[in-house]
């Protein structure tokens, strides 16, 4: 039984965007999902009907902001609103993606920073508490005026490569912004790091202009939080091939895989892309060269701790979190 909780129950709840992940955590927890009904009125209006009384219950809504990115975070908002309503005891948003987050900040005049539009949103709505994997960018946490747990893929994904032993190992950054993460990686693994120079002339559009370090003759993991679009991350992969790399793996936290991406990541150099499931992941999409790692195990030990007032920085014991 557990104990030390505020609540004397706790019960999880899942909206539309991702399902499978929802009855993964619920599973791994020994809970079955809460009965909520998420769906839309003829002119697209979401409705939601909870059924089954919340009350003084401690509440885990999940829900990926992933695509359809507005109507995923209507169906999140919408899902608190009703539990606030209903006098849940505490409302904790889990959003394995975090969508809106690469707008973190006023890059050029007259930017908004929807970021912070999207966590003042996520307050205003009710939640107690948020819970999320791997944001664009750290200083997002700061946004919002409730507890924000933030999770970190790059252990799983370190541990995935540990398992491989792959000799003359180098994690790549694909770019200056990763590099505390792609160094979060090489140092359990004993290895170097390079980073790839690039600009970016305009969103989605990449330009890769040197490579710092050695990669000649080396097996290559390149690490992203996301890919998106598939443009920065396949750019990097071709060049790290054409300047002397022996072979190019790459991974990522957020598979957005929008647009091009598919036929971008199926021409590139890239040998093996493993991604985790924080997102959907439709059937059309799954290349062979793709491998994805399940976050249910890492959320499921979340809720529950954060269920029995426990420590979350332990489930990364030995990792940098």
């Amino acid at each position: 039984m557990m104990k030390n909780s505020l609540f004397s129950s706790y019960k999880v709840f899942a909206c539309n965007s991702h399902p499978e992940l929802a009855e993964e955590i619920a599973s791994i927890m020994g809970k079955p999902l809460g009965d909520l009904e998420v769906k839309q009125f003829s002119d697209g209006e979401i409705c939601v009907n909870l059924g089954e009384t919340v009350r003084g219950v401690d509440c885990f809504v999940i829900q990926s902001t992933s695509e359809p990115v507005n109507d995923n975070l209507m169906e999140l908002l919408i899902t608190i609103d009703a539990m606030k309503r209903a006098s849940a005891g505490r409302i904790t948003a889990v959003v394995p993606y975090y969508g809106y987050a690469r707008q973190d900040r006023k890059a050029k005049a007259r930017d908004p920073i929807t970021a912070k539009l999207v966590a003042d949103m996520i307050v205003t709505a009710g939640a107690d508490r948020i819970i999320t994997m791997d944001l664009h960018a750290a200083q997002i946490q700061g946004f919002f005026t409730i507890p924000v747990d933030h999770l970190i893929g790059q252990p799983l994904l370190t541990e995935f490569y540990r398992k491989q032993n792959i000799d003359d190992l180098v994690i790549v950054s694909p770019d200056h912004g990763s590099v505390p993460r792609a160094r979060n990686m090489a140092e359990p693994l004993n290895c170097p790091i390079a980073i790839v120079d690039k600009r970016r002339p305009k969103p989605n559009v990449s330009e890769i202009m040197n490579i710092i370090g050695d990669i000649e003759g080396k097996n290559c993991v390149l690490l992203d939080d996301m890919i998106d679009t598939a443009g920065t991350i396949t750019n990097a992969a071709n060049a790290i091939k054409e300047m002397g790399a022996k072979s190019v793996r790459a991974c990522a936290t957020h598979p957005v895989l929008s647009g091009p991406a598919i036929e971008r990541i199926e021409a590139s150099a890239i040998e093996e892309l493993v991604i985790l499931n924080t997102m959907p992941i439709p059937e059309e999409k799954m290349l062979d060269k793709i491998k994805v790692i399940s976050v249910g195990p890492v959320f499921a030990e979340a809720l529950t701790r954060i269920h029995c007032n426990e420590s979350i920085s332990k489930i990364f014991a030995g990792n940098r979190f």
